[in-house]
């Protein structure tokens, strides 16, 4: 490189971004990002003679079905919401009927529907008519098996008695009748059924939050294996053998979670597999329902990868991978023979492409792309880094930098993960991309309390909101920093539920970091927070309690208080945005409030949405694109990236209606009532 040409590259790294901005790509249109996918979630029928998909319908998206050859244009509605979009469904196992869960504007009362595509319509009977296999005022359905040996048959939870805790029942789908088999009167949190579909373990969480997994006996149910409140432990599913069952967990001197296998009876244990690498907990083992073995079993590193188990599986995939070097093959449905599976292809750069293996021709049938009006060639690749927090530990963190970039003195995003007890992962994120696609740097960080690296990692955060998980977020910021990647005056925080929590703190306690923040159902007072959490989480109550502290001791209230950005309220510098969907059961719409009262009352600008259909998170896409809208302009304003300054009508409408005048705010008081 000359030295010309050396000077000039210095010069343009310490531009605004602004004087760079030819040098990105085009902006990328929003909806392109985050409005419906054209299609999305295909699922082969049982005997492999139907694809079922989601698709918008009269705008928003539905369920469809079309025959396995026939082109996805073939297919026909089987649901007509209009609401809410459906996003969760599933075949029953004779293929007759298709399951769906739906709630009402985000209250999270899920209730089971039914429709059956075979169904003859009526004159002027546009879909099949949708049944509620769960009509139970105010009560939440859980489904949790699909028996195979039954395939009229579905057993599901209902906390319609007791809020807290869900009954076992047996359900009908033709006759809708349910049958009570467990009063839940124990705790129970889970059941685990064989490969004969008889009920053979239960998971209880107790009163001091350790979990204890139970034998299903005749007339009793019998502990055999228990986990503190700092330990993980989880069924996966019954052996070939079916009397032992395997079982994920880091009981005693384990760290990380291994796969091991217990019998019920002698409770004697084997290890069946830890991560070969030593890095991080096991992850999805799936299980063939033809063999009864394991297919693979898979790890969340900084990229995915899996062990195979089973070797004419692992022959059949691995031809696949090799036909798309660098890309992650992910297994989707399958039919009951396991003849033919859904297989979705995607990476950091390929927002997914699915297609049909049939495992006995060896023959792989493009399917769709869910985002086919996405430039993948204007998409930038995610880079695992990795850097030192206040204390020392190792922070495993994702990087997205502009496209064409130098790399040098940008702006920068940081978008905390929620949970917290979750974890990012590799692969394309649609923030990151959007938000690379506007100028910045973004940067998602596993802070400590996040999954998935062992069980040490994960109880460093206990306790430690706004203090050392804070300090793993921070002293990112500050690496980029220091690497000259990110201009310190240019630094934004985005995130939702957690990460809302996260962007609070940030600016509250941080407040010299952050030149702008955006908060999306965030709490801001964890008293309030943890004293009006759902009944149905009471299972996880007294695990909030010891992992972030106990509101009912002095020591516990001193701790949240502290740790609470409202009371840190005074000392935010930062330009914020609230956003909230007012039927929030996990954050309530109070969170929000209180700390668009507290900014108000200093006389601090904040501004403030909030969408009156909405629950944890934007479901419906006229609310999230109004948001979204607001908050890259918003971003934009007070970082200097770029931002789309046009809307549909029906968005820039939206947004003008979930735009709150701040000085309508008044706190009311915090509830977790539930209605259907």
């Amino acid at each position: 490189m000359t030295r010309l040409l050396f000077v000039l590259v210095l010069l343009l790294g310490s531009l605004p971004i602004t004087a760079q901005t030819n040098k990105l790509p085009a902006l990328i249109d929003r909806e392109i990002f985050f409005g419906d996918p054209e299609i999305v979630n295909a699922q082969i029928s049982p005997d492999g003679s139907f694809i079922a998909f989601i698709k918008p319908y009269k705008g928003t998206r539905n369920i469809w079905v079309k025959k396995r050859e026939e082109p996805f244009t073939a297919g026909k509605p089987m649901t007509a919401d209009v609401a809410r979009p459906i996003i969760n469904y599933s075949w029953s196992r004779d293929g007759k009927t298709l399951l769906y869960v739906q709630d009402k504007g985000g209250n999270e009362n899920f209730h089971v529907y039914a429709v059956q595509p075979a169904q003859k319509l009526e004159a002027g009977q546009e879909v099949p008519a949708a049944r509620n296999l769960t009509n139970v005022p105010n009560a939440r359905a859980i489904l949790y098996l699909a028996p195979l040996s039954e395939p009229n048959i579905i057993y599901v939870g209902l906390n319609d008695r007791d809020k807290a805790w869900h009954d076992l029942y047996r359900l009908n789908l033709t006759t809708g009748e349910k049958t009570l088999v467990r009063q839940n009167t124990d705790r129970i949190t889970g059941w685990t059924f064989d490969w004969n579909d008889k009920l053979r373990l239960a998971t209880r969480s107790k009163p001091d939050g350790s979990t204890e997994i139970l034998r299903v006996d005749e007339k009793e149910l019998q502990p055999i294996y228990s986990a503190t409140v700092f330990e993980t432990s989880a069924p996966i599913g019954f052996h070939k053998d079916n009397q032992r069952f395997y079982l994920r967990t880091d009981k005693g001197n384990r760290n990380l979670q291994q796969l091991v296998l217990v019998d019920p009876v002698t409770l004697k244990e084997e290890v069946v597999e830890t991560d070969p690498k030593n890095r991080v907990d096991v992850g999805q083992v799936l299980l063939s329902e033809v063999t009864r073995e394991p297919i693979f079993i898979a790890y969340q590193d900084d990229k995915m990868r899996r062990t195979w188990k089973d070797k004419t599986y692992e022959k059949d995939f691995s031809a696949l991978e090799k036909k798309f070097p660098g890309q992650m093959v992910l297994l989707g449905s399958s039919t009951i023979d396991e003849q033919y599976w859904i297989v979705n292809v995607l990476s950091d750069v390929n927002p997914g492409e699915v297609h049909l293996f049939d495992r006995k021709t060896k023959q792989l049938t493009f399917q769709y792309r869910p985002r086919p009006k996405l430039p993948v060639k204007d998409l930038v690749t995610m880079q695992v880094i990795r850097y030192k927090s206040s204390d020392g530990l190792e922070i495993p963190a994702y990087l997205t930098l502009p496209k064409n970039s130098t790399g040098k003195n940008l702006p920068l995003v940081v978008v905390p993960h929620g949970g917290p007890w979750a974890r990012d992962v590799w692969g394309f994120n649609s923030y990151h991309q959007f938000l690379a696609n506007r100028g910045y740097a973004v940067l998602s960080p596993n802070f400590r309390g996040s999954t998935g690296f062992g069980k040490e990692f994960l109880n460093a955060g206990n306790k430690e909101w706004g203090q050392k998980m804070q300090d793993d977020i921070t002293w990112g910021v500050k690496h980029l920093i220091a690497q000259g990647t990110v201009d310190s005056k240019r630094v934004g925080i985005m995130g939702g539920s957690y990460g809302g929590y996260a962007t609070l703190a940030g600016l509250a306690f941080t407040p010299d970091l952050y030149a702008a923040g955006v908060s999306i159902v965030g709490p801001s007072n964890l008293h309030t927070l943890l004293t009006t959490i759902p009944p149905y989480w009471e299972s996880v109550r007294k695990q909030f309690s010891v992992r972030m502290g106990d509101v009912n001791t002095p020591e516990g209230k001193e701790q949240l208080a502290r740790q609470s950005p409202l009371n840190s309220a005074d000392k935010i510098k930062a330009p914020l945005m609230v956003v909230q969907g007012a039927n929030d059961p996990r954050v309530n719409k109070a969170e929000s409030d209180q700390i668009v009262i507290a900014l108000r009352t200093r006389g601090f600008p904040v501004e403030y949405l909030v969408a009156p259909d909405e629950g944890h998170g934007f479901a419906r896409p006229v609310n999230n694109m109004a948001m979204l809208a607001a908050a890259e302009k918003f971003l934009a304003k007070h970082l200097g990236g770029r931002y789309q300054k046009s809307m549909p009508p029906a968005v820039a409408t939206r947004l003008k209606e979930i735009t709150v005048d701040v000085k309508t705010v008044a706190l009311s008081s915090p509830s977790t009532a539930e209605k259907d």
